[in-house]
């Protein structure tokens, strides 16, 4: 303090502090910062007071106006809720065939399905519904249960080889290992082949093939809806389409199962599932088959 004195230069009190004859200036701070400072201080202050700021042992101090950002989250979610519930309602009320009617209902539904199918479907399907070898393609036009509204959804519901629900799509394909030999395996093998111009066509496998699978593959290979049985004739092939992958299908044949989803997701959850699967490209207009829903399909062979 006594070594303070007046720059003259300046006209500025020096801090009494020198440096080889440098000495610091003790120059005052600006009026407008000072005041800023002071209205930041007075703000944290009143901050404090009304809203939660100081953490204490279990929780923090709530403040005078009672706002949480917990509280926030809770109320929009609480009015989204609402706002989903109302459309459940209506999707739920409304007929799966007569959505396409109603377009702002059936955009809403396409979008809640997108969002549920990335949840329970694209693990299996893919995430574009294009399937992976023994999960169906749902993006094409190739539908062995239906590909219409309704089918979709019944499907959806009642599961694929389901043995808790009696309601549920079932087809069994009968293993033949052990039934044919070698050569009439072969010959069998030739025929299915022939039927999706994959291969030459082969008189006596045509013969073995006329005995035991066109009562459900039908003559031309066909396939036939009711029983389940998949079109031979259209190179789509569930589990490949290689000669060692036809033989060991015919021999020891792969039946996929598909989950029902009736006991896992609301029914308006499945309806919007259901809109979605038709949008994604492959979809039918019309039912190919009528009475889908009104008991299931009988038992029947499947190879793909």
């Amino acid at each position: 303090m006594a070594n303070k004195r007046i720059d003259q230069p300046t006209g500025t009190e020096t801090v009494g502090h020198e440096w080889d004859g440098i000495e610091e200036l003790d120059t005052p701070m600006p009026r407008w910062w000072l005041w800023t400072f002071y209205v930041t201080i007075v703000w944290a202050i009143a901050y404090v007071i009304a809203y939660p700021a100081l953490p204490l042992l279990s929780k923090g101090t709530e403040g005078m106006l009672g706002w949480t950002s917990r509280g926030e989250l809770a109320k929009e979610m609480t009015a989204a809720d609402l706002g989903r519930r109302s459309l459940f309602e209506e999707i739920a009320v409304t007929d799966i065939e007569k959505l396409p009617g109603q377009p702002e209902l059936m955009q809403q539904a396409v979008a809640g399905g997108g969002a549920a199918f990335k949840i329970h479907c694209a693990q299996c399907h893919g995430a574009g519904g294009g399937g992976m070898p023994g999960y169906p393609n749902l993006a094409d036009d190739e539908w062995l249960w239906g590909g219409d509204l309704k089918a979709i959804e019944y499907t959806l519901t009642h599961g694929i080889r389901q043995h808790d629900d009696p309601a549920t799509r079932q087809s069994a394909m009968p293993g033949f290992d052990g039934v044919f030999d070698a050569g009439q395996t072969n010959a069998l093998v030739d025929h299915v082949l022939s039927l999706s111009g994959k291969g030459k066509a082969n008189p006596a496998g045509a013969e073995i093939y006329t005995a035991n699978c066109v009562a459900c593959h039908g003559p031309a290979g066909q396939g036939d809806r009711v029983q389940g049985a998949p079109n031979l004739a259209n190179a789509i092939w569930l589990y490949g389409s290689s000669r060692d992958q036809i033989t060991a299908q015919i021999l020891r044949p792969k039946m996929g199962v598909m989950p029902r989803w009736a006991d896992k997701l609301d029914a308006p959850t499945i309806r919007m599932l259901a809109v979605y699967v038709h949008s994604l490209g492959g979809g039918e207009e019309t039912p190919v088959m009528e009475a889908v829903t009104d008991a299931p399909p009988t038992t029947g062979p499947v190879t793909e």
